[in-house]
């Protein structure tokens, strides 16, 4: 039976409501293409996936025409985006129980590692986590999927706490078809979560091990499964 004695979050979409910051930086860097998208409920998709995905996918760029969409996006999303996002109602009051019982908790997020502190401290979260993972850039390097960057997270588990069957006590938590496909390339328990910006078809096609509704499910079933430690 699985065990959640370390437990990887996902961070937008998971432990933040970020989807206005997010969506309103691509707005920006699609303005700057002569492209207007008012409604910007049509832009969630960019949350959570690598953003050189998303717009090869939706927009059809190249890579130059990404190069510069980042630009943009990041003039906007590092000094003002960032902050335009809120905590889903009871994270904090998981995390805490989570740490109390034993539990170490870490973050495996798209983001870079930079800014993903950035939020952490903003929202006084940070004290929760053992590690923050995150990209190292978007395009072209070690961390640039989510797969890696969940691996780069096991290896400073696995660097602290070297057991055999550490990815027996360790599950990633998150709400897109990244976070679940992740956590199964490194072999680990994944736990998908329908309060973000994903949906049930979108979790269940990824294949996900677990689903839960709400963060009141996610909290009893991880809370359920730590180890005695």
């Amino acid at each position: 039976m699985i065990k959640t004695e370390h437990i990887l979050f996902d961070l937008d979409g998971t432990i933040t409501k970020s989807y206005f910051g997010i969506t309103r930086s691509v707005q920006k860097a699609l303005e700057y293409f002569g492209i207007v998208e008012e409604d910007n409920s049509k832009l969630i998709k960019f949350v959570g996936p690598p953003l050189r995905e998303s717009f090869i996918k939706y927009y059809n760029f190249n890579d130059d025409m990404y190069v510069k969409a980042l630009k943009i996006f990041k003039e906007y999303y590092s000094v003002k985006g960032i902050f335009e996002s809120e905590l889903y109602d009871g994270i904090e009051h998981m995390l805490s129980k989570l740490s109390l019982k034993g539990s170490r908790l870490y973050i495996a997020t798209s983001k870079p590692e930079d800014e993903a502190v950035r939020v952490l401290k903003h929202f006084n979260l940070y004290k929760y986590f053992d590690f923050v993972g995150g990209s190292d850039g978007d395009y072209n390097t070690s961390r640039s999927t989510k797969a890696a960057v969940i691996s780069y997270v096991l290896d400073y588990i696995k660097g602290n706490f070297p057991e055999d069957t550490i990815k027996e006590k360790t599950v990633m938590v998150g709400d897109r078809m990244h976070d679940i496909e992740g956590a199964e390339s490194n072999g680990l328990f994944s736990v998908g979560v329908l309060y973000g910006y994903g949906s049930l078809e979108e979790l269940k096609a990824a294949g996900a091990d677990r689903i839960c509704n709400d963060i009141d499910s996610l909290s009893e079933f991880l809370l359920k499964n730590i180890s005695d430690v």
